[in-house]
């Protein structure tokens, strides 16, 4: 591991000055588990570490008349064990303690599992440039590829790690990124990730001097209900090889609104949105589920040896709304 310097600013407004100052090699560290990991790997050797741990008001849980804000560093664990949360999100719950262990959940951060780099065995061997990395070639294509992509390929088949990423997602989260001289700029979530289409490098649309400072999701309706159904290949901890989070409001065996995102499918959280539109006012059965799936399904395209997530996908969903209903 290359020596780092570590900063430690004391504010949201030095941490912007810090990544304003046009100098490679910053790094921002949250709990760290996923950031260290890279250092090790070689994968990244960062000049200066910054450590968010200092800023104050990072870590809160509040909540107001409409909404709730959870501060970008707070704790997986704490936001898994939060009572509000608790009431009112049980989907998010069962995506944060899905998460990891308990040891890297007392750890890792709510910010840092959104902003987490992808996974990809090609991204993290030191020895293979690959494009996330600069190269020409995405290896994954025509190499070893069966825990990646089978929708938004093309040039990159990474998929987006994160479990709490197409939780708050189908919760229909914002999100507040603060810029250099105090600037704040609030966005959708599901806007925030990007394909690799629009820059490969990048998993998101953060440029180098903004950071991710808090996610605010609305007070569900009556009759809102939210699960998040995990299928990972050990039993321990292990990431997602296909997950859905959803969200919607039933009233007599009917959707009568549905969100549907997914992880280990694509280089983001993916919404299943035919899948919705399937499934959205008709009376829940097995039949319907499966066809919705199969519907959304229609535009994937698997890579040699990951077509097996299309039937994860039908009895993923078919798990998660079944308990719902």
């Amino acid at each position: 591991m290359k020596e780092f310097k570590i900063a430690q600013p004391q504010s949201l407004d030095q941490v912007t000055s810090l990544l304003s100052q046009e100098k490679t090699g910053y790094s921002l560290i949250a709990g760290g588990t996923d950031l260290l990991d890279e250092i090790k790997n070689k994968t990244i050797a960062p000049e200066v570490v910054i450590d968010l741990k200092s800023i104050p008001d990072l870590s809160t849980i509040k909540t107001d008349k409409k909404h709730v804000s959870i501060g970008a560093m707070t704790r997986v664990a704490d936001l898994a064990e939060n009572p509000i949360i608790q009431e009112n999100f049980p989907g998010l719950v069962e995506a944060a303690l899905s998460l990891a262990s308990p040891q890297l959940r007392n750890v890792g951060t709510v910010g840092g599992n959104l902003c987490q780099r992808p996974r990809c065995w090609y991204y993290r061997d030191p020895d293979t440039i690959c494009r996330k990395k600069g190269g020409s070639r995405c290896y994954a294509q025509r190499g070893r590829n069966r825990y990646h992509a089978i929708f938004g390929g093309g040039i990159c088949y990474i998929v987006h790690p994160s479990d709490l990423a197409p939780a708050l997602i189908s919760l229909d989260a914002d999100i507040t990124i603060n810029g250099p001289t105090g600037k704040k700029n609030s966005m959708k979530l599901e806007d925030f990730f990007t394909l690799p289409q629009n820059n490969v490098r990048k998993e998101n649309v953060l440029e180098a001097h903004q950071i991710l400072s808090e996610i605010r999701i609305p007070l569900p309706k009556n009759g809102t209900k939210s699960t998040y159904y995990k299928f990972k290949e050990r039993g321990t901890w292990d990431f997602a090889v296909v997950s859905a989070a959803i969200n919607g409001v039933i009233s007599g065996g009917v959707f009568r609104d549905i969100k549907i995102v997914c992880g280990g499918l694509a280089p983001i959280p993916w919404r299943l949105k035919k899948a919705e539109d399937f499934i959205k006012g008709k009376k829940v059965t097995e039949e319907v589920i499966r066809q919705g799936a199969k519907e959304a399904l229609k535009d994937a395209r698997p890579l040699e040896e990951n077509a097996y997530k299309k039937d994860l996908v039908e009895a993923v969903l078919y798990t998660a709304i079944s308990s719902m209903v």
